[in-house]
């Protein structure tokens, strides 16, 4: 526990981590790197060359410091962090190093501010949240070691399957090179591949959604190709998508996340998803078909047309049912979709409609996608009173903020 004179201390400091917190965590990841460049194989190199890393790192950092006498507030957060740990192989002996770079990033930042007094007060604070993620964290590599058709670490899988969804997703079916059990998930939950790419110094790891219902004696993942290997991602889903054929290995994580489907609960259900955030978003769809065959659900997808929207056959057999319903939005539809009657309303998912069309505002909803569809769709569903805890979302890579204003400019899904 920490003396009363250190929380002070760490508290005083918010402020300037308000202010510096991501030339900090920016300085921090450069020396960790310069002098650890071994851990460039289980970081995303992706998200460091974009400032994504960054940016949560400094939201962390600054709730542990608002919330350092009251740590049990940030648990949430937490164990979101703690499921991409796990999935990643982050170990109780990386956090040292981690605390370590920390610590001197802030000295070498804000320099003589931060005093001896200050630095001090910060190790001990770092010892504390540290082993608050690393008991966390044991827990979850012993269940997901220990549970039926649990592993540690990376398994081998065969790709058995490859199937093209769109002119952007392909979807990869995984059965575990033993042919023994895997492990079960809950719907939403993603899981890591690490690869091994010819010319790449570094692994890469990269945490793709499960996009069918658990059960099955494979695991399916949906990958997006990124536009070009000039983008960061690009790299992993492109060589995903022209390189990784029928038959190849690769080595997988056991399941992680916490943004499931609470199948305890009966209340309606609405999904809603823009462009590959649709992946647990089916898995959930096809879970309460399977699972709660009563209970009513509303899937709504949007994309930016019929080439690039992946799996709608089967949203579509399952919305057949009577319980079902499904909504498509096109933003920028072809010929061939007007054509065809592709999509049910051409545009964005506005505030308004959600008004005319979802069932009540006591139903649950679960939405994943661009970040900036992500903030459109939460501020819409607090403008219509929907409360906290019935707002359900993931971010696909590091943890961002939904309440920074909407774009107008649209945006591609």
């Amino acid at each position: 526990m920490l003396n009363q004179k250190t929380i002070e201390i760490i508290k005083s400091t918010v402020p300037v981590l308000e202010k510096h917190g991501e030339t900090i965590t920016t300085r921090f990841y450069q020396l960790m790197f310069g002098n650890h460049p071994e851990l460039l194989n289980i970081f995303n190199h992706a998200n460091q060359k974009q400032g994504r890393q960054q940016k949560a790192l400094a939201g962390t950092v600054y709730a542990a410091a608002q919330y350092i006498d009251n740590l049990e507030a940030i648990l949430p957060v937490v164990k979101q962090i703690a499921h991409k740990h796990r999935s990643l192989g982050i170990k109780a002996e990386h956090y040292p190093i981690v605390g370590k770079h920390l610590l001197l990033a802030i000295k070498d930042v804000l320099g003589d501010a931060a005093s001896d007094e200050i630095i001090n007060a910060w190790g001990e604070a770092y010892g504390v949240i540290a082993d608050a993620f690393i008991s966390v964290e044991a827990e979850m590599y012993v269940e997901a070691e220990k549970q039926q058709g649990g592993w540690d670490g990376f398994r081998s899988f065969v790709v058995d399957r490859k199937v093209k969804e769109s002119d952007v997703i392909t979807s990869f079916y995984l059965k575990p090179t033993d042919h023994k059990e895997i492990a079960h998930f809950l719907p939403g939950q993603y899981i890591s591949i690490k690869l091994e790419i010819d010319g790449e110094e570094f692994t890469h790891i990269r945490q793709y959604s499960l996009s069918d219902a658990p059960g099955k004696d494979y695991y399916r993942i949906s990958v997006k190709r990124e536009a070009g290997t000039a983008n960061p991602n690009g790299m992993v889903s492109n060589y995903l998508h022209d390189v990784v054929t029928e038959g190849e290995i690769l080595k997988v994580s056991a399941p992680a996340g916490d943004f499931v489907l609470d199948t305890e609960k009966t209340t309606p259900v609405v999904l809603l998803s823009g462009g590959v955030g649709l992946t647990p978003m089916l898995s959930m769809l096809k879970t309460v078909v399977e699972v709660q065959p009563q209970r009513k659900v509303t899937f709504i997808h949007a994309a930016a047309n019929g080439t690039v929207h992946a799996l709608r056959e089967e949203v579509e057999t399952l919305t057949s049912l009577e319980h079902v319903n499904s909504f498509f939005f096109y933003d920028s539809p072809t010929e061939d979709d007007r054509k065809n009657n592709s999509f049910d309303v051409e545009g964005y998912v506005t505030q308004e409609w959600l008004v005319k069309n979802i069932p009540t505002v006591e139903a649950d909803f679960y939405f994943c996608g661009p970040l900036p569809f992500m903030k459109s769709i939460n501020r819409s569903l607090k403008d219509l009173g929907v409360n906290e805890d019935r707002i359900h979302f993931e971010f696909f890579g590091p943890k961002d903020s939904l309440e920074e204003s909407v774009t107008k400019e649209p945006v591609s899904v």
